[in-house]
């Protein structure tokens, strides 16, 4: 299954410790936007409110047939839906000093659209460049090895 966008920076910017997915509380524009592929993950974060996971800063543009939708705020935050014992494991994990939950991807699966997230931890400026070695690297023995 392909996914509709995904947080290409994330995997650049953190180091992913473990991977989840949820289900989004969307509207039905919404949806119909994300499948015509107008949504944009870059910058997004997903925050624990009030015992609840919500996703604050995605993106997600009017639907082109919709018309025009005064109202319509394309970067309001989005519910996302997990079961309670995921919850409890999160919310202990997140109090953790220097972890947070970053989205990867809005996919499809069956007619619903799902988020994956992860639990990861920033890298620093050496842990970039190491990682931009390492993909180099296999990159050059790929090539050399074809």
């Amino acid at each position: 299954m392909k996914p509709y966008t995904e947080n290409r920076k994330a995997r650049h910017e953190y180091q992913f410790l473990e991977t989840y997915e949820g289900g989004l509380v969307l509207d039905g524009s919404e949806v119909k936007a994300i499948r015509e592929g107008g949504a944009k993950l870059e910058g997004a974060y997903i925050k624990l409110m009030r015992g609840e996971l919500w996703l604050v800063g995605a993106y997600i543009r009017p639907y082109s047939k919709m018309g025009n939708r005064e109202d319509y705020d394309p970067e309001r935050r989005r519910k996302i839906l997990v079961t309670i014992k995921e919850l409890r494991k999160l919310t202990t994990k997140l109090e953790q000093k220097g972890l947070t939950l970053v989205p990867i991807s809005f996919y499809p699966l069956r007619r619903r659209i799902k988020v994956s997230f992860a639990l990861g931890r920033g890298k620093k400026a050496h842990d970039k460049r190491d990682s931009i070695k390492e993909r180099d690297r296999m990159r050059h023995a790929r090539r050399y090895d074809e």
